[in-house]
């Protein structure tokens, strides 16, 4: 009988599901670096949406998949830091396989480190959680007032502008599409310019479009990272829309669809990054301006971009569960299935 043990967060909407592999008796994930263990996840020839099979990916799979996860679970095995000026390393993971950066998971264990005592934490103030996770070393400052946790905002490693308004051919039409990096790669296109709005009954079709925009960008030069494959290709597409600005900044909403075609329920933390530096570089954005940044379910982060591309984001998570999963030996259905 195989035991693993979860403690679940969703950070404005989107879940993140945490094990702790020190507590968990995780398989192991070889190497020195949280990025090294990540390549070791992956594996040889693999991609992130395309991992080797072994021990640590079946247990990604069992707490993922159908009847003990979803298509849109999400979450993260914490390992050992790189050293000793971080708190704790993290994997993460979707229901594909794995992913070099997490804007709402690194939120997500920021508030579990304060909440689980691993972190400790003042009533009233900030205390600075630091993770090492694939693509760097990044920061959840966990905001507190009378005992509880108030928000959390995610430092994030720098973002760059790869390329602007790259045409993109789909089933809906022409687009031209922006490219950016902020420890993984997004392209981000304007909804409108593919007929769609960014409602919850436009998803299948923003998803078909994500998907046909990442497919026809697999090969494009800008989605290549100079350090190398594991932070290579397009992780996610970002369909946006303008709304009315606010006194502090620019107001966009999005539909990020990542991995094989899933949908971030939350404004999605590192894609949050990559929108700031391309308002920035249009002069959009100043730096004492905040981007007011919607989901498809209303959810809202705030960013704003600092000196050297290094981007702040800031949202909620809540705990919504501590579970024990179990895979009994004798279950035909094994790590489970996916819909």
């Amino acid at each position: 009988m195989i035991t693993v043990r979860t403690v679940d967060y969703h950070t404005a909407g989107e879940p993140f599901r945490i094990v702790d592999g020190a507590d968990a008796g995780l398989p192991p994930a070889p190497g020195d670096t949280v990025a090294e263990r990540c390549a070791t996840a992956v594996g040889p020839g693999g991609s992130g949406t395309a991992p080797r099979r072994g021990a640590l990916d079946d247990v990604r799979r069992l707490l993922v998949r159908e009847p003990r996860g979803h298509a849109g679970m999400y979450g993260g095995f914490v390992v050992p830091p790189d050293d000793d000026g971080a708190h704790f390393g993290v994997l993460f993971w979707h229901k594909d396989g794995w992913s070099t950066a997490c804007g709402h998971g690194t939120m997500a264990l920021g508030a579990w480190a304060v909440d689980t005592g691993r972190v400790a934490a003042p009533d009233d103030g900030d205390v600075p959680v630091r993770i090492d996770v694939p693509s760097g070393r990044v920061t959840a400052t966990v905001h507190r007032a009378g005992g509880r946790t108030t928000g959390i905002t995610f430092r994030n490693v720098p973002a760059r502008v790869a390329a602007r308004k790259v045409p993109v051919a789909t089933s809906l039409g022409l687009a031209e599409a922006d490219i950016a990096h902020a420890g993984a790669c997004y392209a981000s296109v304007r909804a409108a310019d593919l007929g769609l709005d960014l409602s919850r009954a436009a998803l299948p079709a923003l998803v078909r479009a994500g998907q046909e925009v990442r497919a026809a960008l697999a090969t494009h030069p800008a989605t290549w990272h100079p350090d190398g494959a594991l932070l290579s290709g397009v992780y996610g597409v970002i369909l946006y829309e303008e709304l009315p600005g606010t006194p502090f900044g620019p107001h966009q909403r999005n539909v990020t669809v990542f991995a094989d075609g899933q949908v971030d329920r939350s404004p999605c933390g590192s894609g949050t990054s990559t929108r700031l530096a391309l308002l920035a570089a249009d002069g959009r954005l100043g730096p004492e301006e905040d981007l007011l940044h919607e989901s498809v379910t209303g959810t809202v982060f705030t960013g704003r971009i600092l000196e050297g591309g290094i981007t702040e984001v800031t949202g909620t998570a809540y705990r919504t569960g501590e579970h024990t999963f179990l895979l009994d030996p004798q279950d035909s259905l094994g790590t489970g299935f996916l819909l």
